[in-house]
């Protein structure tokens, strides 16, 4: 057996175009479906988390003194806890208005698909 023909065309399948086919199409839509509320989370999650944080800087007196500061990075903490704690719920609509907006769409090129490969 020669590995090295096997080895070339190997490499040779990854440069060469790729076919769009029904399947690639339906995995972009998913994709597409999906993302905007993955990329809120993500970065509504990070967010909050810092902004807990910082308030937990601040009552600690990592950041600033005094107990006007304490009182302040209370505050800052509960409002971060509060954002990290609406993070999921507002995920979950997010992602079933995406999926709601494509939902013909992915479920017309499934049944294409489906209907191909009977």
């Amino acid at each position: 057996m020669n590995t090295d023909k096997t080895f070339a065309e190997a490499i040779a399948s990854e440069y060469a175009p790729k076919d769009t086919s029904k399947v690639v199409a339906l995995k972009k839509l998913d994709k597409k479906a999906k993302m905007p509320a993955t990329i809120f989370t993500y970065t509504f999650g990070i967010c909050s988390a810092l902004i807990m944080g910082l308030g937990m800087c601040l009552c600690m007196g990592v950041i600033g003194n005094g107990m006007v500061m304490t009182v302040l990075g209370i505050v800052i903490g509960v409002i971060g806890l509060i954002a990290m704690s609406v993070n999921y719920p507002v995920y979950r609509k997010m992602l079933e208005k995406g999926k709601s907006q494509y939902a013909y769409e992915i479920t017309q090129l499934a049944k294409e698909i489906a209907e191909a490969a009977e």
